[in-house]
């Protein structure tokens, strides 16, 4: 299988072509990535000298470029997306651009060259907020954030290329990744630095909202079974049901490194902040056999020591 791979400098993606070389090595993978300020090559060093891995420095809001580089490939995974929520709110145009042009830019592509397969990685902030209970694939979207509105408008967009144009296409919806080389301006790793460095870690509002976390390595092990078994046209959430608060996550960190809740600081909430994240995974697991595997306790750790070597040799 050829796989072309958007966004795969970025923290997910580049986990999941390693991921996917390491178990295939009979795969091909292309590597598309623009190159943005959150992105790092140097993630995929490991990789990089495969002879089944390749780079091409481009962005999917040029349509040109992607039906040259996407010739002859049979899947195509969209990792490309500006994805930090206080950006969308600052700047939401570079996200309407990116998230929604650029996946129709993608669409295009996938059905002028009849390509076999087109993952959307989408997310849970498409829901909304929930205060009890879970949200399945049939939830209707409520997003409340630029961020999460531009995701669930190509997620529209991409179900009426199925529904009009039979393109074979899936969409993923997953919770709060965390792990080793995610970028510092995610709350994990943005803690995780600031308090080796002795700074204060900003906490919005009272520390209460709530998300559900998942590991890095579980998502791309779940984003193979859907490449592979997951039909066609289908909606498929993955998610750990790990859900703990903000404060419950700084605490963790804190604990961890050997330091005092004295530097958690309450700051002004984000405009529109969603209180709770909840999504049932029980679709995946039944109908693809799949489970998150990493405990979060272990899963933090390996995180948390991941940085602290990443700092220590900077």
């Amino acid at each position: 299988m050829k796989l072309f791979v958007t966004g795969g400098a970025g923290f997910i993606g580049s986990c999941f072509i390693k991921y996917i070389l390491g178990k295939y090595p009979d795969y091909k993978v292309i590597n598309y990535d623009k190159l943005t300020y959150c992105a790092d090559l140097a993630k995929l060093k490991d990789v990089e000298s495969n002879p089944n891995y390749s780079f091409i420095k481009g962005d999917i809001c040029d349509l040109n470029l992607l039906r040259e580089s996407m010739k002859d490939v049979d899947c195509v995974v969209n990792f490309a997306a500006q994805t930090h929520v206080d950006n969308s709110i600052k700047s939401p145009d570079e996200f309407v651009e990116t998230n929604i042009n650029g996946v129709f830019n993608i669409l295009k592509v996938v059905k002028e060259y009849k390509i076999q397969r087109f993952l959307q990685i989408s997310t849970d902030e498409v829901y909304g907020s929930i205060d009890a209970g879970f949200f399945d694939e049939k939830s209707p979207l409520a997003p409340n954030s630029p961020y999460s509105a531009t995701k669930a408008s190509a997620d529209m967009l991409i179900r009426a290329y199925f529904e009009t144009y039979k393109l074979p296409v899936l969409i993923t919806r997953c919770s709060n990744n965390y792990g080793p080389y995610q970028f510092r301006e995610k709350l994990v790793p943005c803690f995780i630095s600031k308090i080796l460095k002795n700074e204060k870690v900003p906490l919005y509002g009272d520390g209460q909202n709530v998300r559900d976390w998942l590991y890095v390595d579980d998502h791309c092990s779940a984003i193979d079974k859907v490449i592979h078994f997951g039909r066609v046209g289908e909606i498929y959430n993955i998610g750990a049901h790990c859900e703990k608060t903000n404060l419950e996550i700084t605490k963790i960190i804190l604990n961890h490194l050997g330091k005092d809740e004295s530097l958690i600081e309450f700051v002004e909430d984000r405009l529109g902040h969603d209180r709770r994240y909840a999504i049932n995974n029980s679709k995946i697991k039944k109908e693809l056999s799949w489970v998150a595997k990493m405990p979060f306790e272990i899963g933090i750790k390996k995180t948390i020591d991941w940085y602290i070597k990443s700092e220590a040799q900077k």
